[in-house]
């Protein structure tokens, strides 16, 4: 028996939305870089939604492969499962952090949730090491960190060097 080689990642983000689902992807896919918009299927008739509604979209959005369904009100987003996006400047931070708070809204220590519920974390790349610093460092950066909602480099790295 032939094997077939599967050029896809391992295990895909799957994301149910009520039936918005082309116009979150659409969204993201303007956001993020390396972005594409992927196979479209639509339903057909005697389906729970419109005869021609997106069902399922696939897209990339940073060399990620994620699937979007519109599967109606059963099921939302929750923060107890969020993206974290790591940014190596600040300016990065800046861009993720107010195209995808708008219509959302902010949290503490880098959390948003978008428009459509679902939750990211926007931080700097250099978070990890800068807790690396002993249990003081350490400390100082998550006081910091608690009293931000986007997160700001330069005021990390002040509390990591106090």
């Amino acid at each position: 028996m032939a094997t077939i080689k599967n050029n896809h990642q391992k295990i895909t983000p799957f994301l149910w939305f009520d039936n918005n689902a082309e116009e979150a992807v659409i969204f993201y896919t303007h956001i993020f870089n390396n972005s594409k918009i992927g196979i479209i299927s639509r339903y057909g008739e005697n389906a729970p939604m419109p005869l021609g509604t997106v069902m399922v979209i696939t897209f990339t959005i940073e060399g990620q492969d994620f699937t979007a369904l519109n599967g109606g009100p059963q099921f939302t987003f929750s923060p107890a499962v969020s993206f974290v996006i790591n940014c190596d400047t600040q300016e990065e931070i800046d861009h993720y952090w107010n195209r995808l708070s708008a219509g959302g809204f902010t949290q503490q220590c880098g959390w948003l949730q978008d428009k459509f519920g679902v939750s990211w974390q926007v931080v700097p790349a250099i978070l990890s090491e800068l807790m690396k610093g002993g249990a003081a460092k350490a400390s100082n950066v998550m006081q910091a960190l608690w009293e931000m909602d986007k997160l700001i480099i330069a005021d990390l790295e002040k509390a990591y060097n106090q």
